[in-house]
């Protein structure tokens, strides 16, 4: 599965009118623990497959997204559904604890 680079222009498409949930993850390409964690979203993109849509929002170039859901400090993880944020991890996670978080 693809990870989707969602921007200003494609976050309403992409996760406001999603029919299934998403799991983004708010990262710059300077973050040491975002680069921690990238491997992490690529394994679990894999595994949900379909169920879930994943998608990465650069806040260098999106600072209107980071700024709509309060992103202060990077990598901040937050699950949709329904178009809403329901769930929001901030710092390095374990792989477990966000899929336990996508049941």
């Amino acid at each position: 599965m693809e990870i989707l680079n969602i921007t200003n222009q494609n976050f309403e498409s992409e996760v406001e009118k999603s029919q299934v949930p998403v799991l983004i993850d708010f990262y710059a390409d300077w973050c040491g623990p975002c680069r921690m964690m990238s491997p992490i979203i690529d394994e679990i993109a894999e595994e949900k497959n379909g169920e879930y849509k994943v998608g990465k929002i650069n806040i260098d170039q999106n600072q209107e997204l980071a700024m709509k859901f309060n992103v202060m400090s990077i990598p901040t993880i937050i699950i949709f559904k329904d178009g809403k944020p329901e769930k929001t991890f901030v710092g390095v996670r374990s792989k477990s604890e966000i899929l336990d978080a996508m049941k």
